[in-house]
């Protein structure tokens, strides 16, 4: 077995722990957290079942940026939207057989890569252009931009411009899978992919890419309008009652 398959599956496995561990404790901490204010953003649904509807349109539709920002939810929304179904497509190279709504994905992906590359062009452009957002943007947001667009450039390369042995490729992540190696491609464009992707998910627990969690989390989000009908206590209240009584 050569020294680059050991060397990539040895880092899968710690960029999937650290990944993994990474996004839990990250989670645990967003769990944990006490929210001592009411600060639903308004107009707010005033149900529980208000409240799932509007996460499932912000994280579906982008709704609040839709209302905010036309041509910035353009670009974020066909991103996300694209990220997504380039992500399924990638499924069949984690499932023997492979499953049926992945191969009706297939066809999709291709232009997905294409998409999601727009997409991200579009975000950075408006980092570098706008004058208030790149007052604002600090360099780690540049470089998970770019990030992005080299793992989707070094993907679509793999299929366009230097096709690589996918069958191969399939072999190692089942492989990885089921602790049974087996020898990775040495294609430079396909170990470029895999480092860039590697890179990504080590810092993706420590970054602002964790918005993607974060969301159902927020107060301003989740919580329901309905200080007019239910009381809401503050965590020091609750601890001040159990102390008095």
């Amino acid at each position: 077995m050569s020294s680059v398959t050991i060397i990539y599956a040895l880092l899968f496995y710690a960029a999937t722990a650290i990944l993994l561990l990474g996004l839990g404790r990250k989670i645990l901490q967003y769990w944990r957290t006490p929210a001592p204010l009411k600060i639903p953003i308004t107009p707010a649904p005033m149900t529980q079942s208000g409240v799932v509807m509007r996460l499932l349109r912000e994280v579906v539709i982008f709704e609040s940026l839709f209302k905010s920002n036309k041509w910035i939810w353009i670009f974020g929304w066909v991103f996300h939207a694209a990220l997504a179904v380039a992500l399924l497509r990638h499924f069949r190279y984690f499932a023997e057989p492979v499953w049926d709504w992945v191969v009706l994905v297939q066809p999709f992906g291709i232009y997905a890569g294409f998409a999601m590359m727009l997409g991200l062009v579009g975000l950075l452009v408006r980092r570098i252009v706008v004058p208030r957002v790149r007052y604002i943007t600090q360099p780690s947001d540049i470089l998970f931009l770019v990030l992005l667009l080299a793992i989707g450039a070094s993907g679509l390369s793999m299929k366009f411009l230097a096709p690589t042995d996918i069958i191969a490729l399939k072999a190692f992540m089942l492989g990885l899978m089921y602790f049974d190696w087996q020898p990775l491609p040495t294609d430079v464009n396909l170990l470029i992919h895999l480092g860039l992707v590697i890179a990504l998910m080590i810092i993706f627990p420590f970054s602002k890419l964790l918005h993607a969690p974060g969301l159902f989390f927020a107060p301003s989000r989740n919580q329901a309008d309905d200080v007019r009908t239910k009381r809401h206590a503050g965590l020091w209240e609750s601890k001040n009652a159990s102390r008095g009584s």
